[in-house]
């Protein structure tokens, strides 16, 4: 085999499981694909408190590199770990992720729009307490 032969072929790419995955997908849909798709090959936990367990210990990791001063970079990606592995408790359990978000945004909207309607002082002048007050009744009416 000649260099130029040789060297072909180390550019080659192996095709993949995960070809075909758009990155243009909003992150968190991309996310759910991605586990799908290797899930097919046995690359999964077979129990559900396996997940669990990892989004404990991403957690902690997040916790640790915050408490610790690590720099931003490290945070964000540990953040990025926890919001995988979350889609992934999503996939397991046969919630979309994207749709519990969704609906997750408007309940928080909803409830604090509560707190708004319902503040008894410009809300910057109310301390934190007083607003989880609002929160709590708003959860009851939400």
């Amino acid at each position: 085999m000649n260099k130029a032969t040789e060297r072909i072929k180390k550019t080659e790419k192996k095709p993949s499981i995960l070809d075909g995955i758009s990155l243009a997908l909003p992150a968190l849909m991309r996310a759910e694909k991605l586990q799908k798709r290797t899930s097919h090959v046995g690359f999964d936990w077979p129990e559900t408190k396996q997940v669990l367990d990892k989004i404990n210990e991403e957690s902690l990791e997040i916790v640790e590199a915050y408490e610790s001063g690590e720099p931003q970079s490290r945070i964000h990606e540990e953040v990025g770990d926890l919001m995988f592995v979350v889609a992934n408790l999503a996939r397991k359990l046969g919630v979309d992720p994207e749709h519990a978000l969704r609906d997750a945004n408007q309940k928080f909207t909803d409830r604090f729009q509560y707190i708004e309607d319902n503040a008894p002082k410009p809300m910057q002048n109310m301390e934190l307490s007083e607003m989880e007050a609002l929160w709590i009744e708003a959860k009851t009416k939400t």
